[in-house]
């Protein structure tokens, strides 16, 4: 079995630890924040007073993570190494694991966590599920066996920044164990500008691209019609294992912010499924200016990108247990649930339903009336077309992708026109660091 991992496309600005973690200048402290900017572009201050993340388990099955940096020490969980044995929470070489697990619950170091890096969920807790950073491993079922182990120890969310050619049955067998489970599985696109990764396209599982400050798509992001959302992925700033603080660009990285921001929202409805929460994700979704009409999902921006803030605090129905996962058939049935006070009949989906429960005197009655309403709708549409007042329908019902998603019609989460306000990221015009800045004059009434 092949397994790759998604990788950083860009080597990072390297700073010495003793600079850093020692007697920092605060310039220098204070540009490791800076250099975060998905912070400021989603507005993490309000978001974090809405949740943190707090009581989440994210799952980051990756190299091991370095569970002593000081912007995640007391966050990591011992995890497991699938391959050597062992906890997972001392790498001191790869970076990637450890830069995956700071994009996503980093708390920062210093006073009040002023300095160093800070993740979208810092409140939530790390479990490390080690893999080789080899391509290459032998036929000994290591991606199934750290999603049964992600699963089976707490965690919720489980974040795959890493990349599979070949997916194989006891890989699926997993996916629907957790899908069962009721556990959000998270995988990254990929980073060759091609199609999109066999593993991120496997059902059961929420893919994911990698956008700018603009909101545009990276130009390696992988892509295809599984694509459900994007996310932050350029110049973006991490803690590493190897050294203090890494620059990269990556649909990892992308992936992360997407697990984080499922932690918040896990954390905040604890009642809600994994596919409510993806649902949640999707709904407040935005675009770039100028892309608003697209035909949605879109094989580069999926339904969009993520704004946490939204989905945390917008009025969303929950609607269907599933949301817009494709989820396998053998995963459809109830078995269980990681999520605290997750309803096990949260609303199936109608390809779930096998005996409506009807009988036929009661089936006959409905056929008669549905007869009846053609028949008068037939008439008026008939006089309609005589008085010549036929044109364009207003609208239709539940915009793209029927019931359950976004609207494609300007709503709650779009605004008409080239203005798309507020933001590509964030809740309020007005917040700081909107990317890209909003326009000069605004059209009246906006």
């Amino acid at each position: 079995m092949s397994f790759t991992r998604t990788l950083r496309a860009v080597g990072g600005a390297v700073v010495a630890g003793a600079l850093l973690f020692g007697s920092a200048p605060t310039a220098l402290a204070d540009q490791i924040r800076d250099d975060q900017w998905p912070l400021k572009s989603f507005d993490a201050e309000s978001v974090w007073k809405a949740s943190t993340g707090k009581g989440v388990t994210v799952a980051v099955i990756d190299v091991p993570v370095n569970g002593d940096h000081p912007d995640l020490k007391g966050s990591v969980l011992p995890g497991k190494d699938i391959e050597n044995g062992g906890p997972a929470n001392h790498q001191d070489q790869d970076n990637h694991g450890t830069s995956m697990a700071s994009v996503i619950a980093g708390h920062g170091h210093g006073a009040g966590g002023s300095e160093g890096v800070k993740g979208i969920a810092p409140g939530a807790k790390i479990l490390p599920v080690g893999m080789p950073s080899e391509d290459e491993i032998s036929n000994s079922g290591g991606l199934a066996k750290a999603l049964k182990y992600a699963v089976d120890n707490g965690a919720s969310v489980v974040n795959m920044s890493i990349g599979q050619s070949y997916v194989s049955e006891d890989v699926k067998q997993a996916i629907s164990y957790a899908n069962k489970k009721d556990v959000l599985l998270v995988a990254a696109t990929g980073n060759s500008g091609s199609e999109i990764d066999p593993l991120a396209a496997s059902p059961g599982l929420l893919a994911v691209g990698a956008v700018d400050k603009a909101g545009q798509v990276w130009q390696d992001s992988n892509y295809g019609p599984q694509t459900m959302l994007t996310a932050p992925g350029v110049h973006i700033r991490s803690a590493a294992a190897s050294k203090p603080y890494r620059l990269a660009d990556g649909t990892s990285d992308a992936t992360a912010y997407v697990s984080g921001a499922a932690a918040l929202l896990r954390s905040k409805f604890p009642n809600l499924t994994a596919g409510q929460i993806a649902n949640r994700l999707v709904k407040t979704a935005g675009l770039p200016p100028g892309q608003e009409g697209m035909k949605l999902p879109d094989p580069h921006y999926g339904y969009g990108f993520i704004r946490p803030l939204r989905a945390l605090t917008n009025d969303i129905p929950a609607g269907s247990k599933n949301g817009p996962l494709r989820i396998p058939k053998d995963a459809s049935s109830a078995g269980g649930s990681n999520a605290p006070g997750a309803s096990s009949n949260a609303g199936d989906q109608a390809s779930d339903q096998k005996d409506s429960g009807l009988g036929t005197g009661a089936i006959v009655g409905i056929a008669a009336g549905v007869l009846l309403v053609v028949t008068v709708i037939g008439i008026v549409v008939v006089r309609q077309k005589k008085n010549g007042r036929n044109g364009p329908p207003n609208g239709g019902p539940g915009g793209f992708g029927g019931p359950g998603f976004a609207p494609q019609q300007p709503g709650p989460y779009q605004q008409p026109g080239p203005y798309q306000q507020p933001g590509p990221y964030q809740q309020q015009p007005s917040a700081p660091g909107s990317f890209p800045p909003a326009p000069p004059t605004q059209p009246p009434g906006q």
